[in-house]
């Protein structure tokens, strides 16, 4: 039994050390305050106007009464549906977004890819450079040197 758990440790410990443990812990306190400002921004922000237009109904005091204090608070409810769905578009429009990214990421290296490479010199071509660079004059003195006599005349 020891063994099975130090072998459950080991993976998780696997686990954790490649990143995706703090990746999504990272995530999960991100997306938890995100939720939190959504829902913040649904209920003081967007259902009271909502509530203004619809004569004047506060979208937490709807509720369908089974009796007694027993009711069922489908305004509340209401409430939830718009913030998640604020929530879903946001981490949608996020995703494209990144999707993009990696879209036009892919684009350019294959683009790289497919470029034909510089073609190598070939060994005439060398040794035609090399000539030429041994006969081109290396300085402006070399130009002005006049040619010798010819001895014949």
């Amino acid at each position: 039994m020891i063994k099975n758990i130090k072998g459950f440790f080991g993976e998780f410990q696997k686990f954790a050390s490649r990143g995706n443990f703090l990746d999504l812990a990272v995530g999960l306190v991100l997306g938890t305050a995100f939720n939190t400002i959504v829902t913040s921004f649904v209920t003081n922000i967007i259902t009271p106007p909502f509530g203004l237009l619809l004569g004047r109904i506060n979208f937490a005091d709807l509720a369908i009464p089974l009796g007694g204090t027993v009711k069922i608070g489908y305004g509340i409810f209401i409430q939830a549906l718009i913030t998640f769905f604020i929530t879903a578009l946001a981490v949608f429009l996020f995703v494209r977004f990144m999707n993009r990214i990696d879209e036009t990421l892919l684009r350019r290296k294959q683009q790289d890819a497919s470029a034909p490479p510089t073609p190598a010199d070939s060994p005439e071509l060398t040794v035609l450079k090399e000539i030429r660079d041994i006969m081109r004059p290396r300085t402006s003195e070399e130009l002005s040197v006049e040619p010798e006599q010819d001895p014949i005349t």
